[in-house]
């Protein structure tokens, strides 16, 4: 059986702990206005047991058992592992002042706290984006719509665009070589569209811009472009055809791998066009297609 809740000494403890944040270690109201806020959460579901339950009898388990319950209740696990870290520096406390005997939470992991999915464009805002009507016959916008081209269909890095030079481009092999982090080169096919528009870039370049510097993708007084030139341009040209908060190259990079994935290319080819090291990093779009897929299931089937 467990020890029951003894109210003025659940408070005495808590106050003491609290006094202790403020005036010895000087923390802000605020920061001990919360961690009141957390222990007094905690507190209240001890109570609320069957058997209600002593800050002394308090065990892992009982700990576990508070955190399902937020996770039941919806706090997500930047709250949970807040009101946990309060807990151990209660009971830290409480230990060096020898008001309990043991301290259960020091040795709980709190959960992890679950990355943002990637965001992307749909297929159909791609073909939306790349359709010639939207981009005039500039020289700008030929380079533009080629570069997001480049982008969508080899999933390179920002960093990795901006380091090509001419002869990375394979045009007999329809291949891309790429450096990527900690200077690893990586080969990358593309398709007869790209090659298409790589060959029309190349020679609008070079007949526009006499005097010019090394570099695949140059501006129009031949400088090789920035990344931040390149961002920008990316940035722009999406806010065509999408309302993403995100509008980076790098979205362009979700983009081709879930592209990929959808269209049943193996996760493990994926991980190697990405020039990602470990397949965990690459896994992180097999969630999104799932998303996608529960998303289509929920519109599509008529039980749903």
């Amino acid at each position: 059986m467990r020890e029951h809740c003894d109210n003025s000494s659940a408070f005495m403890m808590i106050q003491r702990f609290l006094d202790y944040l403020k005036f010895e270690r000087n923390r802000s109201d605020l920061t001990v206005k919360n961690y009141g806020d957390d222990l007094r959460a905690f507190e209240t579901f001890c109570k609320d047991q069957e058997e209600p339950i002593s800050w002394e009898a308090v065990d892992a388990d009982v700990i576990r058992n508070w955190m399902e319950h937020m996770m039941d209740k919806g706090n997500n696990a930047t709250s949970i592992n807040r009101r946990l870290s309060a807990l151990r520096s209660f009971y830290r406390f409480a230990l060096s002042r020898k008001l309990v005997s043991k301290d259960p939470a020091h040795s709980i992991t709190g959960p992890k706290r679950s990355k943002p999915l990637p965001q992307f464009l749909k297929e159909r805002e791609m073909d939306r984006l790349l359709q010639p009507d939207l981009w005039t016959d500039g020289y700008e916008d030929v380079r533009n719509r080629t570069i997001v081209m480049t982008f969508y269909e080899t999933g390179i890095r920002l960093s990795e665009l901006t380091g090509l030079d001419d002869d990375a481009v394979d045009f007999v092999n329809h291949q891309l070589k790429v450096t990527g982090k900690r200077n690893k080169q990586r080969i990358i096919p593309f398709g007869d569209e790209l090659d298409s528009a790589l060959r029309s870039y190349i020679e609008r370049r070079n007949v526009e811009l006499t005097n010019r510097a090394e570099g695949l993708f140059l501006t129009s007084k031949g400088e090789r472009m920035t990344p931040e030139q390149v961002r920008k341009s990316v940035q722009r040209n999406l806010s065509k055809v999408c309302t993403l908060k995100k509008r980076s190259p790098h979205v362009l990079r979700h983009t081709f791998a879930t592209a990929m994935l959808n269209n049943k290319a193996g996760i493990e080819s994926v991980k190697k066009l990405l020039g990602h090291e470990s397949l965990t990093t690459t896994e992180i779009y097999t969630h999104t297609t799932f998303e996608q897929l529960k998303r289509e299931y929920s519109d599509a089937h008529p039980r749903a």
